[in-house]
C-alpha cells in the first residue's frame, strides 16, 4: 500500500508536528518554524500541510493544522501531501487510531488499469494505536473499495464469486455456491428471476467461518454487480454509476474480511445474491407474480426495484437459523440519498439495544451512520391486489423506509436484524479516500461485532 503502517518509529523518521488554529504560538515549536510558518501564511487551519527545512536546506519535518477541533478522519490529507519517506507524530493526536487510519486510507489509489499509485509513506503507529488492528481496518476498507471500482465486466458474479472464494481460502473459511436453475430446485426463485436474463447465471454465495458453538453473526449483501433496470430499464445517466450495485456485498466482504483476521468468537455465514439485472427474452417482468424463498408471493410493480428480492430470499435464510445478529447491507434506494446524502447511510432495526450500540460505535469511529424508522403505517403502501405484497409503492414517498419493511416481512425469527441502505461511494475526494467507491458502515459494526462476540 502506499502509506505502510510501521510498529516502531525508524530512527531517521521525520517529525509531523500539530499546530491548532492560531495555535503556534503555543505548540511548542522552534522560533526559527514559527517564522516560516509565519512566512508562508499558515495558521493552522483544519487539513493545512507546510513542509519545514531544516538549517541545510534539506527537509526537516512538517506542520499539519488541526483547526478548531481535530477531525480524525481529516489526517487523511496527509497522505497526499507529505513528501516521500517516513515520518512520525511528533504531537499526540487526540484520536491516535483513527489519525494513522486516515492516512493510511488516504493514500489509497485504484490502479488495476493503469492510474499509477500514490507517494510512498511510512507512518510510524502512535502511542494508543495498535498496529494490527488498524491493518486489518486498512486492507478490508481497500478491499470493498477495489470491489466497487471494478467495471462490471472485470466484476461480474463469476468474479464477484471469485473474490468471496479468495478471502475464504485465505481464512480457512467453507464456501458454497448455488447457481443457475438450481436456484430453483433449492428454493431461491425470487434471486433466480431477476438475474436469468444476464449471460452470467445468477447464484447465492454462502460463506461459512469459525467454530460451529460460536455465535451466529449472519452478514447479507445485495451483489447486483450491474443493474439496468431490467424492463423498467434506467436511462443512460442511470447506469453510469452502476457498476456499484453491488456495494452491498463488497461492504459485507469488507466486513467478514475484519472479524475473520481478527479471529472473533463468532460463528460468520456471509450470504451475497450475485446477478446482473440484464434485459433479454426470459427477464422478468412488470406484473409478474413471483414465488419467494418464504412463501410469500411478490407482484412487481417496477423490475428496477430488484434489490429487495434478491435480499429477500437471502434474509429469508439467514432467519432460519436465528442468528444472534443479521445484518444487511444494499445499495438500495436513491430515496435514502435524499433524505440523508452519500455520506450519511440510514440503517434500521427494532432492536434498541443494538440501536444504541451501533450509534455510538459510529461516532467513536468516525463512521457516519443515521437510524431511520420502521414506521408501520407504511407497510401497507406495499399492499397488491393479487399477492402478498408488491416490491413498491405507488406514491413514490417514503422509498428508503418503505425498502426496509419489505426486507423486514423476511426476518421474522431474528431479533438483532439491521438493514443497511448504503451509497458506498464517495462523489468526490475526500481526506481520507478519493473519489469512488467507498465502505461504509463496516468500521461500525466491526467494533460492535467486536465488543459483543469478541
Amino acid at each position: 500500500m502506499p502509506v505502510e503502517l510501521l510498529d516502531a518509529k525508524p530512527s531517521d523518521a521525520l517529525p509531523i508536528h500539530l499546530v491548532a488554529k492560531d495555535g503556534l504560538g503555543n505548540a511548542g515549536l522552534a522560533p526559527e518554524i514559527v517564522a516560516w510558518a509565519s512566512a508562508n501564511g499558515f495558521a493552522g487551519e483544519a487539513g493545512k500541510v507546510l513542509a519545514i527545512p531544516g538549517a541545510d536546506g534539506r527537509l526537516a519535518g512538517a506542520l499539519f493544522g488541526t483547526g478548531q477541533q481535530e477531525n480524525g478522519l481529516g489526517y487523511g490529507v496527509l497522505a497526499r501531501n507529505l513528501p516521500e519517506g517516513e515520518w512520525h507524530f511528533a504531537t499526540a493526536p487526540a484520536h491516535p487510531e483513527l489519525a494513522a487510519l486516515a492516512v493510511a486510507l488516504g493514500g489509497y489509489s485504484f490502479t488495476r488499469y493503469g492510474k499509477k499509485p500514490g507517494r510512498e509513506l511510512g507512518l510510524a503507529v502512535p502511542a494508543g494505536a495498535d498496529a494490527a488492528r488498524l491493518i486489518r481496518l486498512v486492507d478490508a476498507v481497500f478491499l470493498v473499495r477495489d470491489l466497487v471500482n471494478t467495471p462490471t465486466n472485470d466484476m461480474g458474479p463469476a468474479a464477484l464469486e471469485a473474490v468471496a472464494r479468495n478471502l475464504a481460502g485465505a481464512h480457512g473459511a467453507e464456501v458454497r455456491v448455488t447457481m443457475g436453475d438450481d436456484l430453483l430446485e433449492h428454493n431461491f426463485p425470487m434471486i433466480h428471476a431477476v438475474g436469468r436474463a444476464s449471460h452470467e447465471a445468477p447464484r447465492l454465495i454462502d460463506v461459512t467461518w469459525g467454530a460451529h458453538d460460536a455465535p451466529k453473526v449472519t452478514l447479507v449483501g445485495k451483489g447486483v454487480c450491474f443493474d439496468t433496470g431490467g424492463l423498467d430499464i434506467k436511462p443512460a445517466s442511470g447506469m453510469l454509476l452502476m457498476k456499484k450495485d453491488m456495494g452491498g456485498a463488497a461492504n459485507v466482504l469488507g466486513l467478514a474480511s475484519m472479524i475473520m483476521a481478527a479471529r472473533l468468537n463468532v460463528r460468520l455465514r456471509v450470504l451475497i445474491p450475485a446477478v446482473e439485472n440484464s434485459i433479454s427474452a426470459n427477464a422478468f417482468r412488470p406484473g409478474d407474480v413471483l414465488q419467494s424463498r418464504k412463501g410469500i408471493t411478490v407482484e412487481i410493480g417496477n423490475t428496477d426495484a430488484e434489490g429487495r428480492l434478491v435480499l429477500a430470499d437471502a434474509l429469508a435464510l439467514a432467519d432460519e437459523e436465528q442468528p444472534e445478529m443479521l445484518v444487511d447491507m444494499a445499495t438500495l434506494t436513491g430515496a435514502a440519498r435524499v433524505a440523508l446524502g452519500p455520506d450519511l447511510p440510514p440503517f434500521y432495526t427494532d432492536d434498541d439495544a443494538l440501536a444504541a450500540e451501533l450509534a455510538a460505535a459510529s461516532g467513536a469511529v468516525e463512521d457516519p451512520i443515521w437510524r431511520m424508522p420502521l414506521w408501520k403505517p407504511y407497510d401497507a403502501k406495499l399492499s397488491s391486489k393479487i399477492a402478498d405484497m408488491n416490491n413498491v409503492t405507488s406514491d413514490g414517498f417514503a422509498g428508503s423506509i418503505t425498502a426496509a419493511l419489505f426486507l423486514k416481512r423476511f426476518v421474522e425469527k431474528t431479533t438483532a436484524w439491521a438493514h443497511f441502505d448504503i451509497f458506498a461511494w464517495n462523489p468526490t475526494d475526500r481526506p481520507h479516500g478519493p473519489a469512488g467507491g467507498e465502505a461504509q458502515a463496516i468500521r461500525a459494526l466491526e467494533k460492535v461485532i467486536s465488543a459483543r462476540f469478541g
